[in-house]
């Protein structure tokens, strides 16, 4: 029952990849908290585990989502190259940050991180009087902190990469497909960093890798890597406003129960 999950959830993981560019870990981190504490694993290191593993799953949805966007023409390759610097550094450095926070303590940061997205999706919020294109050190510090947040909340990042791009004079269309460019650095470096810090955690359940739990990472790449490629063609095709609020239902939902946990 709990790999058919996983399998489930890299469905939605991979569709709102492909669809909103971010990553599918807002949804991915909080199934997997839920999933873990029915699976008895213990408490003490269930949200790391539920965080290092969804980075290591973004690992594998954000390849064909950034293929199909590429194919497009969409990904801008030129801010990419000066965002993934900065974002490889910031991601390091958020999940030497992340291990450091007790793990009910997380679960209510990224509680709250969900309600925050949430707020932004079904308000429609998106920044106001775009500015220029950003110059190159800016770039490289706007992904040191995209890299950062996004490590410790177990995100692609797209839900701060895309207003940032977008207030920046990027199309949406753009802004979605260089998101989800950049969630490959971001989830490559974080799952390392969360491999890394785990390594002699004695509570760890078996089949992990430091904080990555392997059974999830396999369930959920199976079906996540064909699925963000539908997302991304729906990106192309569909005007996403509902769809961005009936998710921000749901991501309220979770940040609340993630709140009173």
């Amino acid at each position: 029952m709990e790999f058919a999950l996983y399998l489930v959830l890299g469905a939605i993981a991979g569709i709102l990849a492909g669809l909103f560019g971010v990553g599918g870990g807002i949804i991915i981190v909080p199934v997997l908290v839920f999933s873990f504490t029915a699976q008895g694993f213990a408490p003490e290191v269930l949200t790391h585990l539920a965080v290092g593993t969804s980075l290591a799953t973004i690992v594998f949805t954000s390849i064909n989502s950034i293929r199909e966007h590429n194919r497009r023409g969409a990904v801008q390759w030129n801010l990419f190259v000066w965002l993934a610097p900065g974002i490889l550094a910031g991601a390091a450095v958020g999940g030497v940050t992340a291990a450091l926070i007790q793990g009910p303590i997380l679960q209510k940061i990224i509680g709250v991180f969900a309600i925050c997205v949430a707020l932004q999706l079904a308000l429609n919020l998106t920044p106001k009087n775009p500015r220029p294109l950003p110059k190159r050190p800016e770039l490289v510090a706007a992904g040191g902190i995209i890299g950062w947040a996004s490590a410790i909340f177990g995100i692609g990042g797209g839900s701060v990469t895309v207003p940032f791009l977008v207030w920046r004079s990027v199309s949406i269309q753009q802004a979605v497909a260089t998101s989800a460019a950049c969630g490959f650095p971001i989830a490559f470096a974080g799952a390392v960093v969360f491999m890394s810090t785990g390594w002699h955690e004695s509570q760890l359940p078996e089949w992990s890798l430091g904080f990555v739990y392997l059974p999830a990472v396999l369930g959920i790449a199976l079906t996540s890597m064909f699925f963000a490629r539908f997302g991304a063609r729906l990106a192309h095709r569909l005007p996403p406003l509902l769809l961005k609020r009936l998710f921000a239902l749901l991501l309220t939902a979770v940040g609340i129960s993630f709140l009173l946990n």
